[in-house]
């Protein structure tokens, strides 16, 4: 399945929706060619929404041949607008836009609509509108203000709606993508996870051969699946390595050693250079120096851990989806530059490697499904997001080993107050944060001046917007009241209740 990407910030979620149905799909630029479109042998293709309007000199537009390689096409919003004007129909601007739910009127159900009743409330978003179906096309669904809210060719298998079907605001939308891949255009439903591992292990083991990889790990969920899956395919030939910067959470470098070294049985190698990312991040308050210091560090003490190693080809990382994704948008065009690891900050050009990604098609939650594929533990399949430079930018202003010590003891105390709660796997991330100031508070009859603790809690589906996590007040209350209790020199504990936008998940 091909999604051309017109820009609309629910194009991975369009991608996301049909894998789940089974059928595997891929994002493309909008201007890709039809003749090279029609090599990838897709199944079908979807066009995307997006935020321009066809009536806008330099709008995203796609090839016209598309709508004649004989699969069918499915156009959403943009999508559905841009379809009609290439075909010969008319687009203008709608007396009144409609954005949030509308009632569809399904006029006739044919097979996107079979089964799913006579109406049923789709999510609106949109400002121009269909005015003038292209010849050969028939309305097969109104609104109140579209009279043309969605449309098909009969004989050409063209679909097209005003509506969003991937959003969970339009409840029957899974139905009728489920409708578009498997009635129209016939897909076997076959992707998975299993299927996934299986072929990308034969991938890897064919494209290595005899040669060795190294692979950087951060504990975190993609370097831990994908060190395990170069293991499945490769074994011995795969080398980890594991620096501890001093950054990690409470007790996180023993029990990645332990997880994956003594239990998982990893080639890892395990660096502590804690006091030298310590020593040159003294008296730093900038989140950006921090950053670009933690950065420079690593690969200062990642080169000497790799000399000691031997040689090495490869070198893989855990590039997701997304990163893809965002990288080639259909407004900011290809990226010119290989995207550095999330994890170490980006390792220097005199380290001649060619590149591994085998998760650069996937998204976060199917990497957790690749975890689970491969037996991995639940605790690191299913751990939180944790930022590369670590408790550096949970620390607000300058690091030192007496700040990391109280947010460590007040980020496990939180952590494991929220898995007491079976409210760890609700939430997409949630974490402590040391602020910068101190606050006035009464402990013992006494009076304090000591530092405040921000907890953070968030809930998502990847990360891109997020929204703040209804902890219980209880929860938070005894969360709270245990951190000032149990770790010396904090006297008060805030909730924070920002969603991103406006704000992002992390502080730094």
């Amino acid at each position: 399945m091909a999604i051309l990407d017109f820009g609309s910030q629910y194009t991975q979620l369009i991608a996301r929706r049909v894998r789940e149905l089974g059928e595997y799909s891929e994002i493309l630029m909008p201007d890709v060619s039809a003749k090279a479109l029609a090599a990838r042998r897709p199944k079908a293709v979807i066009l995307s929404g997006g935020p321009a309007s066809v009536h806008v000199p330099g709008s995203p537009r796609c090839d016209p041949a598309i709508f004649r390689l004989g699969v069918p096409v499915l156009g959403i919003c943009y999508g559905m607008q841009l379809m009609a004007q290439t075909l010969g129909g008319k687009v203008r601007g709608a007396d009144e836009r409609e954005y949030g739910h509308a009632m569809l009127h399904v006029e006739r159900p044919g097979m996107l609509f079979r089964g799913l009743g006579e109406r049923f409330a789709v999510w609106m978003s949109h400002g121009d509108r269909v005015e003038k179906l292209p010849r050969g096309f028939k309305v097969i669904g109104s609104s109140r203000n579209c009279p043309a809210a969605a449309m098909y060719h009969p004989s050409r298998k063209l679909y097209a709606l005003q509506f969003h079907p991937e959003v969970v605001h339009t409840p029957k939308g899974t139905e009728i993508l489920r409708n578009f891949l498997f009635k129209v255009a016939k897909c076997a439903g076959r992707w998975s996870m299993a299927s996934f591992v299986k072929t990308t292990v034969e991938e890897i083991r064919e494209r290595v051969g005899g040669d060795r990889v190294l692979c950087a790990m951060s504990g975190g969920v993609d370097s831990s699946v994908l060190a395990c899956l170069l293991d499945r395919a490769i074994g011995d030939r795969v080398q980890c390595v594991f620096v501890n910067n001093g950054l990690l959470r409470k007790d996180e470098h023993r029990q990645v050693v332990d997880t994956f070294k003594k239990t998982v049985g990893l080639n890892l190698k395990y660096v502590n250079a804690s006091k030298e990312f310590l020593t040159r991040l003294r008296g730093v308050v900038s989140p950006e120096r921090k950053r670009r210091i933690i950065g420079s560090t690593f690969i200062r003490v990642f080169e000497r851990a790799v000399k000691a190693l031997g040689t090495f080809k490869y070198l893989a990382q855990g590039t997701l989806y997304p990163d893809v994704v965002e990288s080639n948008s259909a407004f900011g065009g290809p990226s010119a530059v290989i995207k550095t690891h999330h994890n170490v900050g980006g390792l220097p050009e005199r380290m001649k490697f060619k590149l591994l990604e085998p998760f650069r098609h996937l998204f976060k939650d199917e990497v957790r499904k690749v975890g689970v594929e491969l037996g991995l533990p639940d605790e690191v399949i299913w751990r939180h997001p944790f930022p590369g430079p670590g408790l550096a930018v949970r620390v607000i202003g300058p690091v030192t080993p007496g700040k990391l010590r109280v947010l460590r003891e007040a980020d496990a105390i939180f952590i494991e107050e929220l898995r007491r709660a079976k409210l760890y796997r609700r939430i997409w991330q949630a974490f402590a944060v040391l602020l910068s100031g101190k606050a006035v508070g009464v402990m013992g009859d006494e009076r304090t001046y000591a530092s405040v603790i921000a907890l953070r809690a968030v809930t998502s589906r990847d990360g891109m917007t997020a929204d703040w996590a209804r902890v219980p007040q209880k929860t938070l209350a005894h969360v709270a009241n245990r951190i000032i209790n149990e770790v010396k020199g904090v006297n008060r504990v805030v909730f924070d209740v920002s969603s991103k936008p406006p704000s992002t998940i992390e502080w730094e």
